[in-house]
Parts: structure tokens; sequence; C-alpha cells
């Protein structure tokens, strides 16, 4: 939470969060830059990405800074990302996130801490949800593709996260020792 308060706190920032408000993705040139710019000022420290880069021109513009050197793919069906994006709610003062399905406040519709409501964004609701996957889906495939090319993709399947995380921590362990960086 702390990283996304000090890049709302940029223009770029604010220009992002303008866009996520709609329900819209952030564009290329926009999340680009964001991204850029923080990921400039942590050059000496490992990271991990998740949701970046999206499209060739944010592949691009990674490789002007680092070469990834392994990418995780997770294949969920459509409807079941559909519908566990479409069932997040927030509480906006505090930013709170809940899921009617795996993180349900105690009383629906209602912050846990505050008693103040929930609200729904945009961007989360089955409408928004499905256009913005159907966006990905198209402009995510040469990313994919560019670092299959590059042996550096690792994908996994299924809908459970119980079921395909195992794999995905073994993978990533067993990478992070190989640069010797220690895991939790």
């Amino acid at each position: 939470m702390a990283f996304f308060l000090a890049i709302c706190s940029t223009k770029v920032g604010i220009l992002a969060k303008q866009y996520m408000q709609q329900g819209l993705l952030v564009p290329d040139h926009v999340i680009t830059r964001l991204m850029i710019m923080e990921l400039e000022s942590r050059r000496v420290q490992p990271w991990l990405l998740d949701g970046f880069p999206r499209t060739l021109t944010q592949a691009e513009a990674l490789d002007q800074i680092c070469q990834p050197d392994l990418v995780i793919s997770l294949n969920i069906p459509f409807e079941t990302l559909k519908d566990r994006l479409s069932r997040r709610w927030i509480h906006p003062s505090s930013g709170r996130v809940y899921n009617q399905e795996f993180n349900p406040p105690q009383v629906q519709g209602v912050d846990d801490v505050t008693g103040e409501p929930l609200i729904q964004q945009e961007d989360d609701k089955p409408e928004a949800v499905a256009a913005k996957l159907r966006q990905y889906k198209e402009v995510a495939k040469p990313v994919i593709e560019l670092y299959k090319t590059r042996g550096i993709l690792h994908s996994f399947s299924g809908t459970e996260t119980n079921k395909i995380w195992p794999y995905v921590y073994s993978l990533f362990s067993n990478k992070m020792a190989s640069v010797g960086v220690k895991t939790a």
C-alpha cells in the first residue's frame, strides 16, 4: 500500500489513478513511465513485478533497465477470474479490501473496523472486469510469446490458489536461492 500511496502523489500517479477509477486500463505511456521511475530507484534490489509488463511496449521499456530472468504466467479460466475480481469491495478512506468469497466483511457491505459502507469501484464491476480481461488477453499474448522464446516463461494452470501456489513457490524459491537471495 505504501508504494501505491507514494506513486499516487506524483502527477503520473494521479493520472493513473483517474484511469483506474473509471474502470479503464491505464495506457501504456502512463503505466510505463510510472513503473520505470519506480524501478530505476530500486536498481540495486531484486524485485517481483505483478502485472507488469502487460504489453510489448512495456516489455521493451523494461528491457532498457533490466533483463527479467523469470516470468510466471497463471492460466486461469476467464469466468473464474471474472467472478473473483468482481467480488472485490473496498473501504474508501482506509483502502481496506474485502472479497465476498475469500475475505468477506463480518457484515455484508460494511467495513469491519469503522462500520462505514463499502463500495465497489467501477473497475471491479462484472462488466468492467470482463472488458478488461478481454483486452488484457489481446495485449498480453505477444508478451507471453516474447518471454516464452527467451526461455524464461513458466506457466501454471488451475482455478485454486492452494493447488497452484506450491508449484509457484517452489520455482520462485529455487530461483531466489540461485541468485543468493534468502526466502522466508
